[in-house]
């Protein structure tokens, strides 16, 4: 899943609630040094108004069921090895391929995989109805559906065995839907302290990415037990956590969303310049003790508000802002395509380039979570080592996009878009490089890369979307992206069934290919981004040498004048 980070919540104020579907709510995007600018709601909560300790305990609450559910179809490598030595699809293997004791046979493997592809673009294809739901329902509606999906998936996957159809697919893509529901509806307690909003955005990015860690902790159990806690009792089990996460929205979760900070300013603005007087027809009305004792009350309640809403947010409201126009000179192309239509949007090829680069990503992506060990168990010519390596992914997969968090921060805010997506393409080109070398080493080294680079990448995308898009047009382009991604990911089986019968398990062919098309694509994209943000800054330059005020020399006759 992609999830977003906006480059400035001042500027998503000015065309709030301009997408119905608001896909920006989603993505699975990693988002720690942002502040995040949740969908606005006519009812949305003022963080004041709620007590220190229900906000700590909201956002205490939040992280651990994000922990236990946000992500958790991602820890799929770890889960895969169990499903197998349960004989999931091993139905579908001949006799002959049993007893040569192939670890899996081809049918079972493109079955198996297809349950992680079809997870990945339910994932990104929900991304729509999530911001949907969101915008007009709010969070703890939200909230609830995902409990429910995430349920319903625990009890197939549970009793996939004794359903009469496939229940092992259906029921993963339950579990992958009821993932943003639940971590999306809590973006907007970051709003909660929003002095430490990117520190609360950082522990729900860490939970979603750690979530992941689930499967690879019952995956230990499983041989620490000798396979007798099956997945029949882990998922069983597993039901405790959507039962928790809808109480937790009933009983502890605000109905509708925290104010963002803009808000908070705009109603400390109204108030102290007394707006909320003028909104009140019956003022003046009443006889004049009366009137008097209402105005003290108004006075009274202005000054309340100003205090705790700058109680709240600090005095480093400028310093933010001059850091937020910093970073859009920095990008380089923020505003590229501010003010056009989606439509118009995406037919250039700031769109097309984009959304080509994101779909081979996110094929190579989950191609590679799905079968890392399969490709290792080829490359490698050995059982062990692959399975070494599969264990090692397991853990780092959660790891590094943890240690990704701070650093991703830095590279998007610090540097151009021109650089952030040549430093993509070289890192995806160096992945690639490692992932065709036959060696224990390159595999672990592709492996550390890999971890830290998948949260930069979709990070990245989401990053340059609103700044060359815009804000009033980024849930329908940046959901148009994911979407053609998610669905166009379904080519990952036909890669599959490529690799086991046209190469005969070779994974080596397959993952040339798509080295290939991402470093023409990518470079293609560098170069046209590098040379539009040129034309752009020269044509700023021009616009403020046409600003500038004329300026007057003294004529030598006004001077003795």
């Amino acid at each position: 899943m992609s999830l977003h980070r906006v480059s400035s919540m001042t500027s998503y104020e000015h065309v709030r609630g301009s997408s119905p579907a608001r896909s920006e709510h989603k993505d699975l995007s990693f988002n720690p040094a942002k502040t995040w600018a949740p969908p606005v709601k006519e009812n949305a909560v003022g963080a004041f108004e709620v007590s220190k300790s229900k906000r700590i305990l909201q956002v205490a609450l939040a992280v651990i069921y994000c922990l236990l559910a946000a992500g958790v179809v991602f820890g799929y490598a770890a889960l895969k090895p169990v499903l197998v030595k349960e004989g999931v699809y091993s139905q579908y293997c001949s006799d002959k391929e049993h007893i040569n004791y192939e670890r899996t046979c081809y049918e079972q493997e493109i079955r198996l995989n297809l349950m992680f592809t079809t997870a990945a673009v339910a994932t990104n294809v929900c991304a729509l109805p999530v911001g949907t739901v969101l915008d007009k329902y709010g969070p703890r509606v939200s909230g609830i559906i995902g409990s429910i999906l995430l349920a319903i998936g625990a009890v197939f996957m549970a009793f996939a065995d004794g359903l009469p159809f496939d229940g092992y697919i259906p029921g993963y893509i339950f579990l992958a839907l009821g993932g943003p529901f639940v971590f999306i509806s809590s973006f907007h307690l970051s709003n909660t302290f929003p002095r430490h909003s990117g520190l609360i955005l950082a522990l729900l990015t860490g939970a979603f990415d750690s979530s992941s860690a689930l499967f690879l902790f019952y995956r230990l159990i499983y041989e620490a037990s000798h396979g007798s806690f099956t997945p029949q009792k882990f998922f069983l089990i597993y039901l405790i956590v959507p039962l928790f996460i809808l109480l937790v929205q009933v009983f502890v979760m605000p109905r509708y969303s925290y104010e963002t900070v803009g808000e908070l300013v705009n109603q400390a603005e109204e108030s102290a310049n007394g707006t909320f007087d003028q909104e009140h027809p019956d003022y003046g009305t009443e006889d004049t003790t009366r009137q008097r004792q209402f105005e003290e009350q108004r006075r009274q309640h202005r000054e309340s508000v100003v205090s705790e809403v700058t109680s709240l947010l600090g005095k480093s409201g400028n310093k933010q802002q001059q850091q937020e126009e910093k970073k859009k000179e920095i990008s380089g192309v923020w505003g590229a395509l501010h003010g056009r239509s989606a439509l118009q949007q995406i037919k250039t090829p700031w769109f097309i380039l984009i959304t080509i680069f994101t779909v081979l990503q996110m094929t190579r992506i989950n191609y590679f979570v799905a079968t890392v060990r399969t490709q290792y168990e080829y490359m490698l010519g050995s059982e062990y080592l692959a399975e070494h390596v599969n264990h090692v992914f397991d853990v780092a997969l959660p790891v590094g996009g943890v240690l990704s968090i701070p650093f991703i921060g830095l590279i998007l805010d610090h540097t151009s878009t021109t650089f952030v997506l040549g430093f993509l393409v070289t890192m995806a080109t160096t992945i690639g490089i490692l992932g065709v070398l036959p060696f224990t080493w390159a595999a672990y080294l592709n492996i550390a890369l890999f971890v830290l680079y998948r949260p930069l990448y979709y990070t990245a995308v989401s990053d340059y979307a609103a700044k060359v898009f815009g804000f009033h047009t980024f849930g329908k382009v940046y959901g148009l992206i994911i979407l053609l991604a998610g669905l166009l990911n379904l080519s990952q089986s036909g890669l599959d069934a490529l690799t086991h019968t046209k190469f005969h398990r070779d994974p080596l062919p397959v993952n040339l290919i798509l080295l290939l098309s991402v470093v023409i694509v990518g470079s293609v994209l560098v170069g046209y981004v590098w040379h539009q943000s040129k034309h752009m800054k020269r044509d700023h330059l021009e616009e403020e040498a046409e600003e500038a005020p004329d300026v007057r020399v003294p004529s030598a006759t006004n001077g003795n004048a």
